[in-house]
């Protein structure tokens, strides 16, 4: 019997907990019977295959090449390619010696009809993608031009389902409001703000606190003003959800962010805050926290 692997695939993860997976295998196995094939390794994919570069495929594709298996099966072609990438990965496969089945439609990869049959349902399927994605960008935008997100709520909102605005949230919403406060205020640099905030219980929709790569993006997003900007294009629509804070607040963080307002510095209750000058220059001694131990030395300001 030739030792083949399995490769099967859902777009989602929520998918990917139903009965999708387990279909796809029995109908593999019952194919692999019937061709007196040994599935000797499952590959599971449980992501989109609208894009490039699956993990699970691209290590699957480097064990086939070193010969631990003489072929691959799947379940059908929109399983194991959904873009033009990956289908010529396939057939390179093929071309190298390396099986292709597919168990759910009769496409013989060793005749030349079969292969061409195969190649035009390979087309097929990435049309089919490329068309969802038409339709997936054109219901966005729908949505965005009657002031909805269509996208996962920010840090400080709710979701509420498809086709309703994000609500902002009791406990996190006021935290966020203090977050940009507190930055706008030029006492705190973002290192510092991404401590005090999670002192203060600021928590992302998972219940862990922000990161330095989390406050900056929250503090970037005008969502919280009243403003839907698109990351990808730069576009800007008026939100029809509730803003948290002021636009005002937003361009002084703004400001501060890009230097144009004052100078950004911590200040800390440190012991000897204020006790201490330069007998140089006469300036107050400064301290500043670095990796557990206080410093101190003159501020010099632009």
């Amino acid at each position: 019997m030739k030792s083949c692997f399995g490769y099967v695939r859902v777009s989602t993860v929520k998918q990917g907990d139903g009965v999708s997976l387990e279909a796809q295998k029995e109908a593999i196995l019952e194919y692999a019977r019937r061709k007196n094939l040994t599935i000797s390794e499952w590959w599971e994919e449980r992501e989109t295959a609208a894009k490039q570069g699956r993990p699970v495929f691209n290590r699957m594709v480097t064990i086939l090449k070193q010969g631990k298996a003489k072929g691959l099966v799947t379940h059908k072609i929109d399983r194991s390619a959904r873009n033009y990438h990956d289908w010529a990965i396939i057939s390179d496969l093929a071309d190298n010696g390396i099986e292709f089945h597919i168990a759910t439609e009769s496409f013989d990869f060793n005749t030349y009809g079969g292969r061409m049959a195969a190649d035009f349902m390979a087309v097929v399927a990435a049309n089919y993608v490329r068309n969802l994605k038409a339709e997936v960008r054109k219901g966005q935008l729908g949505q965005l031009k009657i002031g909805l997100l269509p996208w996962a709520a920010p840090v400080g909102y709710q979701n509420n389902g498809a086709a309703k605005a994000k609500t902002p949230d009791p406990v996190m919403a006021p935290r966020v409001k203090q977050a940009f406060e507190l930055y706008a205020s030029g006492t705190h640099s973002i290192r510092t703000l991404v401590t005090e905030m999670e002192k203060r219980g600021l928590r992302s929709h998972g219940g862990k606190p922000l990161n330095k790569s989390g406050i900056e993006k929250m503090l970037n997003n005008p969502f919280y003003c009243g403003i839907i900007r698109v990351r990808k294009t730069g576009e800007t629509f008026k939100g029809a959800h509730k803003p948290i804070i002021r636009a005002a607040l937003f361009e002084r963080v703004q400001e501060i962010k890009s230097g144009k307002k004052v100078k950004k510095f911590t200040r800390h209750n440190h012991l000897y805050r204020g006790l201490f000058r330069c007998q140089h220059c006469e300036r107050s001694l400064v301290g500043e926290l670095h990796k557990g131990r206080v410093y101190y030395g003159t501020y010099i300001p632009n």
